[in-house]
Parts: structure tokens; C-alpha cells; sequence
């Protein structure tokens, strides 16, 4: 058949371009496993938004107690492929104590996404209901995503939180790593773009736009020349923090002060303080206070006495 030199040809790459190949070991986490427990989870935290019928409330306990044991049936099975990758000892045992622990965090989880909802309403006004927030905007299920991955990578889950995520962010284009701790009240409007790195920091009360990066400034190497792992690489964002549309900001000793606002396309690899408006004025960047007549300080830590401080 035409087919049987391709075939050759794809088999000879599987042996002289191994590294991309899974053959012959443990049995990986499934992508569409991992995409329905996501589906699950969101069914499970906004009871009645994505059914057909919506359940009444006396149907409820039936509806939570039959998505519960599909979650906890899938999340032990997924969970357990993930440990056996890893070679972990007593995967099975593990896998089902650590589905166990991830359930019981649900109704904290679900108290502090109705605080991104909130907030998500209260930032936007263009929104007309709180229905349209949970419904259209893909905020809700990017974040709400993330907080559950989270979850699993501090039980320290391998795969599967990053996979969750990736469920997220192939349907939003917002890409927020599991390992990042995001505090309550946080809105990203239009989502688009955002992304979020692995040991960045997100106090309340936040609100991002569209193509904001919270990245790695440089990548410490170890002696070979690989980026060493585990290391802070990514900002702090403070409480009450605006950061407009395509702002950058890198750097694990990056820190925006609380009540800060950051404008658009504003590229930052430095701190700044509490209460700080950050913007470029023609080709300079401009960081000065909220506080009128304030004093900032300058980059090499002189004060400096104008109002606006350009770089």
C-alpha cells in the first residue's frame, strides 16, 4: 500500500528520535479524563449554570452526591496514573487519600471563587447580572481552574494540576500556572492573553486586562547550563492592584506596592512602592505616587523631588 513507506518512516523515528515516545511504561493521565473532571468540577461549583434542566433545589443532594462520585472516582484513577509515573510508593493508597483531601477543600475553594465572581460584577460595567459573569465571561472558569489545580500542586500532584490548567487556558487563552497563589476578589476582564507564572504572588482585590504577563526575568543555570528549578522567577502583585492591557512585569524580586496602578504596555523589572502610578510619557517610563506632592525614590535609591519620576 502507498501508506507502508510512511509507516516505516514513522517507526524509524520512534527509534532514532526517542525522548517524545511513551512505550512500554506506566499508563499516562488521560487528556480527555482530565478535560471532563474540569467540566465535572465546574458543574459541582455552580450547581444549576451548566445543566439542562437546571436542578431544583430539592434535586440537589441527588445532583452533588452523583457529581461527587464521578469526580472522586476519576480524580483517584487520574491521580494514581500520575503517581506511578513518578514511581511514588502505594500510588493506588495515595492516589485515593490525596482525591479525599482535594474534596474536602471544595466548599472553602467555592467560598473564595464567589469572591472573584463578585468582583468580576463589580469591575465590569458592562455586566448586567451575576448569571452573565458565571455564563459568558472566561474569567470565571480560568480562575476558578487554577484555584482547584492549585490545590493539587501543593498536595504535590504531578501532571495533573498543570493539566487542568491547559484545559483553562485552551478555552480562554488565559494561561495561569497551578503553582501561583492568587488572593480573593480577583477579576481578569476580557482574559485574553494573560499569563501568570509559576511563583507569582496575586494580593485581593486585583483586576488585570487583557495580555498582562506576570513572568521570569532571566532563568538562574546550574553548572550544565539548565534552568534551575523551584527558584522565585516570577513578580508580587499587592492588594488593590490595577494593571492595564499588555503590561509585562518580570522578576521573582519584582514587587508592585498595594493600591498601585500599572498602565498599558508598561514593561517593569523593578519594585515599586505602595500607592504608585506607573505609565510611559513619550519614550520614558514614569513612576510616580498617588499621593500628591510625594516624594519617590529614585533607581540608584536617591530621592528625587519631581512630582513624576522618569526612567
Amino acid at each position: 500500500m502507498h501508506l507502508d513507506s510512511i509507516k516505516q518512516d514513522l517507526l524509524a523515528s520512534y527509534r532514532s528520535h526517542g525522548g517524545i515516545n511513551h512505550l512500554d511504561g506506566f499508563n499516562l493521565p488521560s487528556e480527555q479524563s482530565v478535560n471532563q473532571l474540569a467540566a465535572d468540577c465546574m458543574h459541582l461549583l455552580f450547581p444549576g449554570y451548566f445543566d439542562e434542566p437546571a436542578p431544583t433545589e430539592r434535586e440537589l443532594p441527588g445532583l452533588v452526591d452523583r457529581l461527587l462520585g464521578q469526580i472522586d472516582r476519576r480524580l483517584a484513577a487520574e491521580i494514581e496514573k500520575c503517581l506511578r509515573f513518578t514511581r511514588s510508593e502505594n500510588p493506588g493508597e495515595r492516589a485515593r487519600e490525596l482525591a479525599t483531601a482535594f474534596l474536602r477543600q471544595l466548599p472553602a475553594v467555592r467560598a473564595i471563587i464567589r469572591t472573584d465572581v463578585e468582583a468580576a460584577y463589580a469591575g465590569d460595567p458592562a455586566a448586567r447580572s451575576v448569571d452573565e459573569i458565571i455564563l459568558a465571561y472566561p474569567c470565571v472558569l480560568a480562575i476558578s481552574l487554577q484555584r482547584l489545580a492549585h490545590v493539587l500542586y501543593h498536595q504535590g500532584v504531578p501532571l495533573l494540576p498543570r493539566m487542568l490548567t491547559e484545559y483553562a487556558h485552551e478555552r480562554t487563552g488565559c494561561d495561569i500556572h497551578p503553582g501561583a497563589r492568587l488572593g480573593s476578589h480577583f477579576f481578569i476582564d476580557h482574559c485574553t492573553g494573560v499569563v501568570i507564572g509559576e511563583t507569582a504572588t496575586v494580593g485581593s482585590h486585583v483586576k488585570l486586562y487583557q495580555g498582562v504577563t506576570l513572568g521570569a526575568k532571566s532563568f538562574d543555570l546550574d553548572a550544565e547550563g539548565n534552568p534551575i528549578k523551584g527558584v522565585k522567577r516570577h513578580p508580587d502583585i499587592g492588594d488593590h492592584v490595577t494593571i492595564y492591557a499588555h503590561a509585562t512585569i518580570l522578576g521573582g524580586d519584582t514587587r508592585v506596592g498595594a493600591h498601585s496602578i500599572i498602565g498599558s504596555n508598561v514593561w517593569l523589572m523593578r519594585s515599586i512602592p505602595d500607592e504608585s502610578v506607573a505609565y510611559f510619557k513619550g519614550d520614558n517610563l514614569v513612576i510616580r505616587s498617588r499621593r500628591k506632592n510625594e516624594t519617590l525614590v529614585g533607581q540608584v535609591g536617591s530621592p528625587t523631588h519631581h512630582h513624576d519620576w522618569e526612567i
